[in-house]
């Protein structure tokens, strides 16, 4: 989706596990008013595979979840398969005359893991990161596979006080440890579950605005 012809910008954004791309295009016109900017939002859809978690059931996913658990097995081919999706569709967009620094990397639940993920991974910079109810995976291999490209790049972290499906816990002790590692993170929580509110809607245009000048 472009906000206007001739975008100079763009948001990745990642789904959540079961959903598609199509999940966060109606927050568009929310984000960008008419004539404000102008920026192309990229809803890639995650390949259908089974869900351990969900009884092997088959659905978009960006890699298998073995347990909530941190302490559970992690998909490491679905974490590198995700990452490398997410590179090409940054590749597509610099050859598009958007450069690295003019995008936002983004995601819900899955789709904000998979942006923790590989954002600290990438070779090139980032505008920004946004991961909204979400964790940080493979804090194991992090410190061996971080790249220095984005280690200054602003990161929003948001999160439901009553969410159920990703405890806002998790969400904490990431950003604490993306914060000890010396990142900077813009966190914010909202009374809700596992969703997107009005007033983390507007704090993620105030976030895009500043991260996308």
């Amino acid at each position: 989706m472009e906000t206007a012809p001739n975008p100079d910008a763009a948001v990745i954004w990642l789904h959540g596990l079961g959903a598609d791309g199509h999940d966060f295009e109606p927050i568009v016109p929310e984000l960008v008013p008419e004539g404000t900017r102008a920026w192309r939002f990229v809803f890639p859809h995650a390949p259908v595979r089974p869900v351990t978690i969900n009884s092997g059931m088959r659905m978009r996913a960006w890699y298998d979840i073995v347990g909530l658990d941190r302490r559970a097995a992690e998909d490491v081919v679905g974490f590198k398969d995700s990452e490398h999706q997410v590179q090409q569709l940054i590749a597509r967009e610099v050859t598009r005359g958007i450069g690295a620094d003019r995008i936002v990397l983004a995601g819900f639940s899955q789709g904000g893991a998979v942006s923790l993920y590989t954002a600290p991974r990438l070779e090139q910079k980032l505008a920004g990161v946004m991961a909204l109810s979400c964790y940080l995976p493979r804090e194991s291999t992090f410190v061996a596979e971080r790249h220095r490209a984005n280690d200054s790049t602003p990161i929003f972290m948001a999160h439901g006080q009553a969410d159920g499906t990703v405890p806002m816990m998790l969400g904490m002790r990431s950003r604490e440890y993306l914060e000890a590692h010396g990142y900077s993170v813009e966190w914010h929580e909202y009374p809700m579950p596992h969703a997107v509110c009005a007033e983390e809607v507007a704090d993620i245009r105030q976030f895009l605005f500043r991260v996308l000048p």
